[in-house]
């Protein structure tokens, strides 16, 4: 049976588990749902996957949820994914683990926190938080140092030092480009004292494209909306109920 994937592209976990599919030539249905109609949170969705989350999958009678897991799951079980995503080197595997660990509770926190705060908070109908904002923008100049004095020393293009990606660099970078939704001042202001981070998030797309352009389409065209002049009025005045069924909740 075909690999169900259950998603909803606005979720940075999911656009990390779709390009890595289409990257490795992993066969898939992908079955949206729409986490701004709460679909997730549905009788029927909770059969599925108890937990409520995206993105999950069911491989068969298998069903799995959490990004990181799935990805250790394809990488493993599915033939033709190269080595360097996934090494069956237990040493550089454990490596990889130990920056997917970290993850969670440091970078994931970044880039969320400062777009709710800021340019997506008048889309929800919720105030502007300039000190969660600022917070926000800790946990991301404190996670982007270490993956540069940690995880990008020496000659390799991605992290751990290597010369080709492995899931840790698709899944924090898909992380990083939320911040696209700020705008281009914004997100430069952000990333642009991290020189060597920048380049990485270049490789890991060069690596991966044309599908992690493709699948992040969805994100640069909201950007596009959230950048309108009109539309930044319509959502200051209460309006933009467009925006709002795209956005709300899914970031």
């Amino acid at each position: 049976m075909k690999l169900k994937l259950y998603a909803d592209r606005m979720s940075q976990p999911v656009r990390a588990v779709i390009i890595f599919c289409k990257k490795n030539g992993i066969d898939f249905e992908e079955i949206t749902v729409d986490i701004a109609k709460r679909q997730h949170l549905t009788p029927e969705y909770a059969e599925i996957i108890p937990m409520k989350q995206l993105p999950a999958i069911v491989d068969g009678r298998f069903k799995l949820f959490e990004s990181h897991a799935i990805l250790v799951y394809l990488a493993s079980s599915f033939p033709g994914v190269a080595d360097h995503w996934y090494p069956a080197d237990v040493f550089k595997r454990s490596k990889i683990h130990s920056v997917l660990d970290w993850h969670h509770s440091n970078l994931r926190r970044g880039p969320t926190t400062i777009v709710r705060n800021t340019v997506l908070a008048p889309v929800l109908g919720r105030p502007l938080n300039p000190e969660a904002a600022a917070e926000g923008e800790k946990f991301l100049s404190a996670s982007l140092s270490k993956i540069e004095s940690v995880w990008l020393k020496g000659n390799g293009r991605f992290l751990l030092g290597g010369n080709q990606p492995s899931i840790a660099d698709l899944s924090l970078v898909c992380d990083i480009m939320q911040l696209e939704l700020l705008g281009e001042t914004e997100r430069n202001r952000l990333l642009g004292p991290y020189k060597e981070v920048q380049q990485w998030i270049e490789n890991t797309r060069n690596a991966t494209n044309p599908h992690f352009d493709e699948v992040h389409k969805i994100l640069m065209e909201a950007k596009e909306k959230l950048q309108n002049p009109r539309m930044k009025g319509a959502t200051n005045e209460g309006g933009g109920s467009d925006m709002k069924r795209t956005l709300h909740s899914r970031i």
